[in-house]
């Protein structure tokens, strides 16, 4: 697995200040896609627990608020342990922190009994569609995305949306 960059100071995917690490490898192809360069698997660097250690410093401080995981697709088979593994490691180091997740799979069809959902406080799903573009929406380009809040969408059997985003 392979990453493509860290962020250390991100305030565009999600709330607050955030660590922001976008993962390497996408098969969707969307139309107009903001990260194209992420899409080859075999680009950017090496995922490995060096880099699990180098987000988990990056976090330490309190103005940082939380870590967003976008790609790419950190969801893919190729990248799905890998996210998982980060995940687990940031919440049992930050439980009171919050992770993000973009992903192009849907939370209800493909990811709600995927091990790595259980570290994830809020998931973005959907993939980007052009054609849906909407600039006036918070945290993800078109209008067929949803911002989910994981954990009670878990508790509830049900996909439960983030209250008070646009």
């Amino acid at each position: 697995m392979r990453y493509n960059k860290i962020r250390k100071m991100d305030i565009s995917n999600g709330p607050g200040v955030r660590v922001s690490i976008f993962m390497q490898g996408c098969t969707f192809n969307c139309k107009e896609c903001f990260n194209p360069e992420t899409h080859d698997f075999n680009g950017g660097e090496e995922f490995n627990k060096e880099t699990i250690d180098k987000v988990l410093k990056l976090c330490e401080g309190d103005e940082i608020k939380g870590l967003s995981i976008l790609g790419g697709e950190p969801m893919h088979p190729n990248n799905i342990d890998g996210t998982k593994d980060l995940a687990k490691a940031f919440k049992e180091k930050y439980p009171e922190k919050t992770v993000w997740v973009w992903s192009g799979f849907l939370f209800d069809k493909d990811l709600k009994d995927k091990e790595a959902v259980k570290y994830i406080d809020v998931l973005v799903d959907g993939r980007y569609v052009d054609e849906l573009r909407n600039p006036k929406l918070q945290f993800r380009g078109s209008s067929n995305q949803r911002v989910i809040d994981v954990q009670e969408s878990l508790k509830q059997d049900k996909v439960v949306l983030v209250e008070g985003i646009i």
